[in-house]
């Protein structure tokens, strides 16, 4: 039986202090200890983006960090991604261009999506984005309309 390890961070803007298990992953934190679901398990090999988190600004599968690893660290969910204008623009585009069916798959692309559009601003292109989800899959919609709705999300930034 493992001994729980206090760890401090921020997540979505608010300080952060919990007890977690040294093999949790991060993404078993934030639904289970955190309460924010968002974030969803998909494959746990990392391969799927389902579960895409930002870390100290960075793109993350956070099936494959560890809890503890988070310790004085930023963390941004889904939850927070969406109330930053790139994030909410990417949302909003998901939604008018019907990027979205079963939705499963959609948190990761939003987080993804919004954090190329951070990244790369004016000069995201359409070759850009597809190289840039390569770590999201969906089974519903075929990309199209996801890159369409990355595109749009994009030129509105401009």
């Amino acid at each position: 039986m493992s001994t729980n390890i206090e760890i401090r961070f921020t997540v979505n803007g608010s300080p952060r202090t919990v007890a977690v298990p040294p093999e949790m992953s991060a993404l078993n934190m934030l639904r289970e200890v955190i309460g924010l679901t968002g974030t969803k398990y998909g494959c746990g090999e990392g391969e799927c983006g389902a579960c895409t988190i930002l870390v100290d600004g960075m793109s993350v599968n956070s099936c494959l960090l560890f809890a503890v690893d988070c310790d004085g660290r930023k963390l941004t969910t889904v939850e927070g991604v969406v109330n930053e204008p790139a994030g909410a623009r990417v949302r909003d585009a998901f939604v008018q261009a019907g990027a979205v069916q079963c939705g499963f798959c959609t948190p990761g692309f939003v987080v993804q999506a919004a954090h190329l559009i951070d990244t790369h601003g004016s000069k995201l292109d359409p070759e850009t984005i597809k190289r840039g989800i390569e770590g999201n899959l969906c089974r519903c919609t075929g990309y199209k309309k996801i890159v369409e709705a990355i595109t749009a999300a994009a030129q509105e930034a401009r």
